[in-house]
């Protein structure tokens, strides 16, 4: 078997056992997390109608001007800050967390505690 299918065999199976334990609703919504080596993405994820609330990366306009480099913690903080930010626009104070296939550390981690800090409820 080739070893980067074997890799990408394995981190869908971590995704998936994660995401058989969260689901989002409109009022509590799932936080997914994608991160690649130069960004990090998030997005407020209401699984019931299949809607996407709201979202903030390293990408965005207002977030990428404060930054050098997309793929470090410090771009983490501020993008856990900011979709605290955009869900509370929207009136949410709960999410349920998807860390998807990645360990609960470095990037992810910072971007969840940056969230909390701006008071969202995990």
């Amino acid at each position: 078997m080739d070893p980067q299918k074997k890799k990408w065999d394995k981190r869908q199976k971590r995704h998936l056992r994660v995401r058989r334990k969260v689901f989002g609703t409109k009022d509590r919504p799932r936080l997914s997390v994608y991160r690649s080596l130069k960004n990090l993405y998030c997005q407020l994820i209401d699984d019931s109608e299949g809607k996407t609330l709201a979202t903030a990366s390293t990408l965005s306009p207002d977030i990428k001007q404060k930054l050098s480099w997309g793929g470090n913690r410090d771009a983490a903080k501020i993008v856990g800050q900011k979709i605290a930010d955009e869900a509370k626009r929207i009136g949410i104070s709960k999410v349920v967390f998807d860390r998807s296939c990645y360990k609960f550390h470095g990037r992810v981690k910072a971007l969840a505690d940056a969230a909390r800090e701006s008071n969202l409820k995990f």
